[in-house]
C-alpha cells in the first residue's frame, strides 16, 4: 500500500465525519489512518516531509483544507472539524480533485483571495520543477493567510486593536498610543507618522465575522477624529460595503480602508502573527568550480 496523495484522502475524511459528529482535527487524522490506512507499514507511517512533518498527517491535513474551501466540511471552532450537508451528499461517492476545485465554494474562495487570477491553483500540466515549487509556496501562503484571518476573528477585540498598531509599527510608522477602552470616541489608537509625532494617524479596528463595515461606521470614525489630524486608517477582518467605501472616498479626510484580505497580506509580508516554519535549499551546479580546476 502506498501513502495516499492528499486528494485521495477526501473520501476517507468525509466517511469519518459522515455521522455529523464534531471532531478535533487530530482525532480525525487518527481515525482516518485507523480506518483506511492500516495497510501502511511502520516506516511509511513515520515517514516525514522535508520540514519534519509526518507525511501521512500532512496529506490528510491538506485534504481537510481543500474540503473546507470546497464547502464539504467546516471548522465550527478552531481545531475542530465537522461535515456539512454538501459533504454528506458526497460521502458515499468518489470525490476527485477536479470536482473540488471546480465547486462553487472553492472558486469563490480563490476569487476572494486573488481576484486577478482567472484560474484556480490546480495541478499545473507540463510544469517545470520551478513552476511546481512556486505554485506549492503559493498554496502554502494562501493557507497560512486563511488560518491567520480565522485566528484574527477569534481573538479578543482589544487585542485585535493592539495587533493593528503593532503591524503599523512594523511597517515603519512611529510610536503608537493605545486609547482608553471606554469613552474613546471611536478611536482605537493613534500612530505617529513621524518620529517627532508632528503628524498623527488615527486608527479604528473592527473585528467582525461576516458583517460588513457600513457607511455609518465610517461617518462615526470621521466624526471622532479631532482637528489635529486629517488622516485615518479603518481596519476590519471582514469587508466594506459600497456605502462605506464611497463615504471614505468622498471625505475631506484621507481615510485608508483595509479589509480582511489586505490585512492578512500585510501581516504576512511584515511577519506579524506568523513565523518561519521551514527553509528549503535549492541547489544548482557550480560551473565556476569546475572551470577553476581545468
Amino acid at each position: 500500500m502506498e501513502i495516499p496523495k492528499f486528494h485521495e484522502t477526501f473520501l476517507p475524511i468525509l466517511k469519518v465525519l459522515e455521522n455529523g459528529e464534531t471532531l478535533q482535527a487530530r482525532e480525525m487524522y487518527k481515525k482516518v489512518i485507523e480506518q483506511f490506512y492500516t495497510g501502511l507499514s511502520k516506516e511509511q507511517l513515520e515517514q516525514t516531509t522535508k520540514s519534519g512533518d509526518i507525511l501521512i498527517i500532512n496529506r490528510i491535513a491538506w485534504g481537510k483544507s481543500y474540503l473546507k474551501k470546497g464547502g464539504y466540511i467546516e471548522f465550527p471552532k478552531r481545531g475542530f472539524v465537522k461535515i456539512t450537508e454538501k459533504g454528506k451528499k458526497h460521502s458515499s461517492t468518489d470525490l476527485t480533485l477536479k470536482q473540488v476545485e471546480n465547486s462553487e465554494n472553492y472558486l469563490e474562495f480563490y476569487n476572494e483571495e486573488n481576484p486577478k487570477k482567472a484560474s484556480t491553483p490546480s495541478i499545473i500540466e507540463n510544469a517545470s520543477p520551478q513552476d511546481l515549487i512556486d505554485e506549492g509556496f503559493n498554496q502554502i501562503d494562501i493557507q497560512v493567510k486563511d488560518d491567520l484571518l480565522e485566528k484574527l476573528k477569534e481573538i479578543d477585540p482589544f487585542y485585535f486593536e493592539k495587533v493593528i498598531l503593532i503591524l503599523l509599527k512594523k511597517m515603519g510608522y512611529g510610536d503608537f498610543i493605545e486609547t482608553s477602552k471606554t469613552g474613546d470616541g471611536g478611536i482605537d489608537g493613534i500612530i505617529n507618522e513621524d518620529k517627532l509625532g508632528l503628524d498623527k494617524i488615527y486608527i479604528q479596528a473592527k473585528r467582525y465575522g461576516e458583517n460588513k463595515v457600513r457607511e455609518k461606521d465610517i461617518r462615526n470614525f470621521i466624526g471622532a477624529m479631532s482637528g489635529d489630524t486629517q488622516k485615518g486608517v479603518f481596519v476590519t477582518t471582514s469587508s466594506f460595503d459600497s456605502g462605506a467605501i464611497k463615504k471614505a472616498h468622498d471625505a475631506h479626510h484621507t481615510i485608508i480602508l483595509i479589509d480582511g484580505a489586505k490585512l492578512v497580506n500585510l501581516m504576512h509580508q511584515y511577519n506579524v502573527g506568523i513565523q518561519i516554519k521551514s527553509i528549503y535549499e535549492v541547489k544548482e551546479l557550480d560551473n565556476d568550480f569546475f572551470e577553476d580546476n581545468n
